[in-house]
Order: structure tokens, then sequence, then C-alpha cells
């Protein structure tokens, strides 16, 4: 049986359009320590002024209110909002903060990586203009610890953000990748079916399994990271995204 046509793209962004973690050495090189680092000290500066505590409680409470996300993250497809992680850090550490502490505690922690930005993978600019002129696109994408008001301006100020039509991010979604109805809503909100869809991203489990489950295509994209593309499942690799406009004709057998 021959495919549908594809008529929308939907892009990851961590390591896909986004390069993880090239914000560290900006920040090194400005004096600042990691995020990590910044936001235990955060914490902790903002639970001391009110009560004396160690610092070495808070970075344990952190550490055990990460793997909790984590798990969450991997085995039930949701990611906690930054105001949910920290509401359990502090439930577990039986402190609170007042209202407007808090929600600039977690408004710190949201815009970390507006203040040091990460850097843009290699010529994805061009190759979301070029595929924009084409067909309808989308984000879909996880939010960790920046939210998707956050992502977006990165997207903006990138002079990205109005080649995509429609986003799909789990902080407002509900669910990440690979639950399939982040795919389905892209889909529904892009007015195509999902199987006309192709999906590019970095992770074999979550960017290609998952459109895979729910009847879509999958572009690994190798460009920032190969996270094992020998053994990848997708329909087609792109390891240089001057190419990808290429892949996605190929993958449409020229319709």
């Amino acid at each position: 049986m021959s495919k549908k046509a594809i008529k929308a793209i939907t892009f990851d962004l961590w390591d896909a359009v986004f390069q993880d973690d090239t914000d560290e050495p900006k920040r090194a090189a400005a004096g600042r320590p990691s995020k990590s680092a910044e936001r235990r000290a955060l914490v902790h500066a903002y639970l001391n002024q009110h009560e004396p505590i160690a610092r070495e409680t808070v970075h344990l409470a952190y550490d055990v209110t990460d793997a909790a996300f984590r798990k969450v993250w991997h085995d039930q497809h949701v990611t906690w909002s930054v105001r949910e992680r920290l509401t359990v850090l502090l439930d577990g550490l039986k402190r609170s903060l007042p209202e407007p502490e808090f929600a600039e505690l977690i408004r710190l922690h949201e815009e970390m990586e507006l203040e040091f930005r990460p850097d843009f993978a290699p010529h994805v600019h061009e190759a979301i203009k070029a595929l924009h002129a084409k067909y309808k696109l989308a984000v879909i994408s996880d939010a960790i610890f920046s939210p998707g008001r956050c992502l977006r301006q990165l997207l903006k100020d990138e002079g990205l953000l109005d080649y995509f039509q429609v986003f799909v991010f789990s902080d407002e979604a509900g669910h990440s990748k690979p639950h399939p109805s982040v795919f389905e809503a892209a889909a529904k909100q892009l007015g195509c079916d999902v199987s006309e869809i192709v999906h590019i991203g970095d992770r074999e489990h979550n960017d290609v399994g998952g459109p895979h489950a729910v009847g879509a295509r999958a572009i690994l994209t190798t460009v920032v990271k190969d996270r094992g593309s020998a053994h990848s499942k997708a329909d087609a690799i792109c390891t240089d995204y001057a190419q990808l406009a290429a892949i996605v004709e190929e993958l449409n057998g020229s319709k």
C-alpha cells in the first residue's frame, strides 16, 4: 500500500533545532555556575532567608525531585511544570514560600535559558524556511525546565517562530513524546491526518517510535548528536540540514 503524501512536518527542538547545553560554556565564560548548580543555589537562598537550611539538604532534595521527575517523564510521558517540581521539592522539605517569592523562584528557573541561550543547529534556519514554502510546519517538544512560552521566545528571537503554525509543548499539552496524543494533537491542529506527517527529532524512542506508533513517518537527525543511527528504524536519517528538504522530497515520492 502506498503511503499518503506528506502534508506537514513536525520538529523536535532540543538537539534537533537547538543544541542542548551549548549555553553552559557561555555561563562559565561569564563566571556563572552551571544551570544545575544555580538552580540549587536559588532554592537554598530563597529558603535560607526565612529559616536556615543546609545546602546539602537542599541539594539532596533537589536530586530526589529530579529523579522523581525523570521517572514520571519516562514511564508516564508527563513533564511536571517547574511549579510542580518545586512544590514537590518544598513539600519534601516541609517548607513553603510566600506566593510572590515562589512565583519569582519559578520564573528564574524557567527563564534561565533566555539569559544564556543555546546555539541553533547548523543550517536549521535555511532548512525550516525551505520546508515552509511547501509544507505546514509544527513543533512537538518536551518542556523540561524551559516552558513553551520560553521556547517560543527562543524561536521568535531567531526569526523562526512565524514559520510554524502549531506548537505542542508537553507543559501545555499534558503529555510528552512518545505519547500518541501529542502527535494526534499536532495533526488535528494542522488539519491533516497523522499519516500525512513526518516528524524530525534526535531520539529513537521518542522521535521515531512515537510517530511510527500512530502511523506517521520519522526522520532521525544526527546533526547535533548521533544517538545510534546505525540501528534506527527511521524512514530516513538526516546528517546535514542542508539536505533535509531533499530528504523530505524523496520520502514524499516527488508527489
